[in-house]
């Protein structure tokens, strides 16, 4: 299934149906009077939170979303049926935002959460509604008013206890399926991952965790370089970052790097608990050399190591990553 997490439709709430203007002609009642009808109210455009949901590609091939209008007043002082709602669903985590007041109408958290992005039209009066002792035979009614309409943006972000980031290569996806049962895809070459991936981290010992792999981290991509803040903002709603390091030159400096690109995208997310893990150990020949531990351990940054081909440090990783979520929940 194709990944999509943001798409832009048009929405449009239902008129209201006009009031009638009618009168009553029956036999044998002189000065029926009026009996026009009320117009019916237009119907509502919902979006409603589905867990079942997992990408917004369905909205890919709908540009609009539009309520039925309430039907028009009748004679006999007959109500117009009140036009359809449209129930339109949604991944759980989806924001609805307004594009032309920047506000968010919503943001989903739970299943079944609903809210009524554009409001149905209310009908208007037919001319009986008018009829006074001063006005036996009103010639006039009330028009419907119309449905309001907004042009809106849908944006998922993922939910995650640990999102993993790092450059391309820093093995986030060998990782993630060591941890999950997760089956991203693996390849030695850079932007393997073109979606993030979740999997879930079962543990006899302690409650399960979600973990997230973030691609699109290089130099730059909070400026749209690469592939850019596109998905940046899934990291907004995870508690702990782990921090994936290859072995190679400039260690500390690839580790700023990414920590600048989180700081010009949203400085809320180098508040985050953080932990460093430093990959591949299977080929590193001398481990503090290759990774400057001891600049690490100058700025007190939690760090660890592991190989993800043969398994060496990712328990201990997996133990360390339930205690941080563990003291995270308890700090809120």
């Amino acid at each position: 299934m194709k990944f999509v997490d943001e798409v832009t439709i048009y929405v449009k709430a239902g008129d209201g149906g006009n009031g009638a203007v009618c009168w009553r002609r029956e036999s044998g009642i002189p000065r029926g009077g009026p009996a026009g009808g009320d117009g019916g109210d237009g119907g509502s455009v919902i979006l409603e939170a589905d867990e079942g949901l997992h990408s917004l590609l369905d909205y890919k091939f709908i540009s609009k979303l539009e309520a039925k209008n309430g039907e028009n007043g009748r004679s006999k002082n007959k109500y117009g049926a009140t036009g359809d709602d449209i129930i339109s669903r949604v991944p759980v985590w989806t924001q609805i935002i307004d594009l032309d007041t920047g506000s968010i109408l919503a943001d989903f958290t739970a299943h079944k959460q609903q809210v009524t992005v554009c409001k149905g039209g209310s009908g208007g009066f037919g001319n009986t509604r008018f009829a006074s002792s001063t006005c036996r035979a009103p010639y006039f009614s009330k028009p419907g008013l119309p449905g309001e309409e907004k042009k809106i943006k849908l944006s998922l972000k993922l939910m995650a206890d640990v999102g993993l980031i790092g450059f391309p290569n820093a093995g986030k996806s060998t990782l993630l399926s060591r941890l999950s049962a997760a089956k991203p895809k693996i390849a030695n070459y850079p932007f393997t991952t073109m979606v993030p991936q979740l999997g879930v981290v079962n543990s006899y010992d302690y409650k399960n965790f979600v973990i997230a792999d973030i691609p699109g981290f290089i130099k730059g991509a909070s400026e749209g370089i690469g592939l850019g803040i596109r998905f940046l903002k899934h990291l907004e709603r995870v508690r702990i970052l782990c921090h994936l390091i290859e072995p190679g030159n400039d260690v500390f400096n690839r580790y700023q790097i990414i920590r600048n690109e989180l700081l010009n995208f949203n400085p809320i997310l180098c508040d985050l608990p953080e932990i460093v893990v430093f990959t591949k150990k299977d080929i590193v020949v001398d481990f503090d050399k290759e990774f400057q531990i001891s600049e690490f351990e100058r700025r007190k940054i939690s760090t660890r190591y592991l190989s993800a081909i043969t398994g060496e440090g990712v328990d201990n990783l997996k133990n360390e990553l339930h205690r941080m979520i563990h003291t995270s929940f308890l700090g809120n």
